[in-house]
């Protein structure tokens, strides 16, 4: 019996040792993230969160902010805007709702105007997210002005989530896109729960926009050109891995031949081209467009 009692306390000891060496390193992680800010064009900012970025918009009358991305980065940025500006942050719109993205909004307190599709709305109030509930959406388009800027907001239809937005800042003719477009960056892993179709879709209606800069969700800033670009890979990569399945070759063949050795340069092509080959393969697929 005094063996065991020994060894429960021996097992209590190291549980409790590595609660304590986890909860040191989610305290690192979470201090140790990468943030910065950089200026885009004009009065629009960039801010980013490891992998993540947000803009925002300093304007006569306040701040207008875009997805929180988390509380803690909200924390982070609001004492550096505090530092830097001095200025009230007025509104938050909010890209769509996806966690990582559209998370800690609460963060920023009362107050701040909360902007975001009406689909956006029915999924946060339904908790699939915890962030701010908007208090003003729309539908297809919406325009607002303040402190001398103008906010141009686009819905995108579905394809990445269905309530993923665009926002044109002027007049520095800046635009917000999130996920849709990273430039020159191949897609994100294997085209997660996204209608492929529907995505380039969503493109098309961003090449359609009036702006002379992108600023990103991830990756690099760019331009209007980036989305082109995006859209050829996608539609490039369709219609390779179409014809190796029409071709019946399987889709672990099909991993192993499509290269897309035009887009050699791109970034995380070399971690996730694969995951593009065997996600447009089970796309294609699941949307009947091959057997």
């Amino acid at each position: 019996m005094g063996r065991n009692k020994s060894v429960i306390k021996t097992v209590k000891a190291l549980t409790l040792g590595a609660m304590v060496v986890l909860s040191s390193a989610l305290g690192a992680s979470a201090q140790d993230a990468k943030r910065a800010i950089e200026k885009v064009a004009g009065d629009v900012y960039r801010f980013q969160n490891n992998f993540h970025y947000a803009i925002f918009v300093v304007t006569a009358d306040g701040i207008v902010v875009t997805d929180p991305i988390n509380a803690d980065a909200v924390a982070w940025l609001k004492a550096e805007l505090a530092k830097r500006f001095n200025k009230p942050v007025t509104h938050m719109v909010l890209s769509h709702h996806h966690g990582d993205h559209a998370s800690g909004g609460e963060a920023w307190g009362d107050g701040l105007t909360v902007i975001a599709h009406e689909n956006a709305k029915r999924h946060i109030a339904n908790g699939k997210v915890k962030t701010a509930l908007p208090g003003v959406t729309f539908a297809d388009e919406m325009k607002f002005s303040t402190g001398g800027k103008t906010f141009e907001l686009t819905y995108l239809g579905e394809g990445h989530s269905d309530n993923l937005i665009a926002m044109v800042v002027r007049p520095e003719n800046v635009a917000f896109v999130v996920d849709v477009v990273s430039p020159k960056r191949v897609p994100y892993r294997d085209f997660p729960g996204t209608d492929i179709d529907k995505l380039i879709a969503q493109i098309k209606i961003v090449e359609g926009l009036d702006f002379d800069i992108l600023a990103p969700g991830h990756s690099v800033i760019g331009t209007k050109q980036d989305a082109t670009d995006t859209r050829a890979y996608i539609e490039d990569l369709k219609t390779a891995v179409t014809s190796e399945l029409k071709a019946g070759r399987t889709v672990d063949q099909a991993a192993a031949s499509v290269t897309m050795d035009a887009y050699k340069s791109w970034g995380a092509r070399d971690n996730w081209l694969e995951l593009n080959v065997r996600g447009m393969a089970r796309w294609l697929k699941a949307s009947g467009q091959v057997q």
